[in-house]
């Protein structure tokens, strides 16, 4: 059964004293938050050190057109907004004559704003299966995927994407379904995964979660925006400068894990964070988002 959501107004930035404490923001230091969102971590960065200065990007435009202006005008110089995805960021920083930076913030998370605000993305509410958090940037919704792809790319999709068991049993209901009607809601869907896992209420989690999220990461390309991101970054930060990464799924966890154990081989990078960082439990009772967020940071050496 489809709820409703409550509209949501503000977005809870998870691990925000680790990020300052990791990040070793400086006077009068350059830093750069390529995930904006309603501006929690900028605000932060901006606040821990008043002679610093910081440029604002997010894919999103209605988040930088609600959040990112009414910052600017409390920050005024200060802060610079950027329009754009994090993948692009060498061709962005190079259009707009940025050289090198202290530091980078990037939160892979999907914030609770675009969770209530973009179509399809929760389960929770019956809206189009559309899931692109930016339809300028993205072409393919959820729906396309659903009623074009094969039963095998669909359960490819959902096993390695979703890492969900019964991935093969739901891309064969979901082909039978189709066969009926047109996939276009996000109601269709839960229906037809709950008709293969059924949903038990409040133990555990929600049997559409790994579908959706599998879904949600094919449509906006976030592994591969990952992949082409972290190289950028490297070579946009200072000789010391830092690297914060935050994830929230092993998927994005590992690919920035194996990526500054390359980089520390290679001798570019060293690891400021033995081990990733989560939220004490503390913060997991304020802000239940943070349950799952792991902060890595690495520092550049050369």
């Amino acid at each position: 059964m489809i709820k409703k959501l409550k509209p949501v107004t503000a977005h809870k930035p998870v691990l925000m004293q680790e990020v300052l404490d990791n990040l070793d923001i400086k006077p009068r230091g350059l830093y750069l938050d390529v995930t904006f969102g309603s501006g929690g971590h900028t605000r932060a960065i901006l606040e821990k050190e008043p002679k610093c200065h910081v440029i604002a990007m997010d894919w999103d435009a209605l988040a930088l057109e609600t959040f990112g202006h009414p910052l600017q005008e409390e920050f005024k110089d200060r802060l610079t907004l950027l329009w754009g995805n994090f993948s692009n960021l060498y061709k962005l920083l190079k259009k707009y004559d940025i050289h090198e930076v202290d530091g980078i913030l990037a939160d892979f998370g999907t914030s609770q704003i675009q969770i209530a605000q973009t179509p399809g993305i929760s389960f929770f509410r019956d809206t189009p299966l559309d899931m692109r958090l930016s339809s300028a940037h993205q072409q393919v919704t959820a729906a396309d995927v659903l009623n074009r792809s094969s039963q095998e790319k669909l359960a490819q999709l959902f096993f390695q994407l979703g890492e969900e068991p019964k991935s093969r049993q739901i891309a064969r209901a979901i082909v039978a379904a189709r066969s009926k009607k047109y996939f276009s809601t996000t109601g269709q869907l839960v229906d037809v995964i709950e008709s293969v896992i059924p949903n038990k209420g409040k133990r555990g989690i929600h049997p559409a979660t790994k579908v959706f999220q599998a879904l949600r990461i094919y449509v906006n390309h976030e592994l591969e925006n990952i992949q082409a991101f972290l190289p950028a970054a490297v070579t946009a930060l200072k000789t010391g400068g830092r690297l914060a990464c935050i994830s929230f799924h092993s998927l994005e966890d590992r690919m920035v894990k194996q990526f500054f154990k390359d980089q520390e081989l290679a001798h570019t990078l060293e690891i400021v964070t033995a081990r990733a960082v989560v939220a004490a439990d503390e913060e997991i009772m304020d802000n239940p988002s943070a349950r799952s967020a792991k902060l890595r940071v690495a520092q550049k050496i050369k």
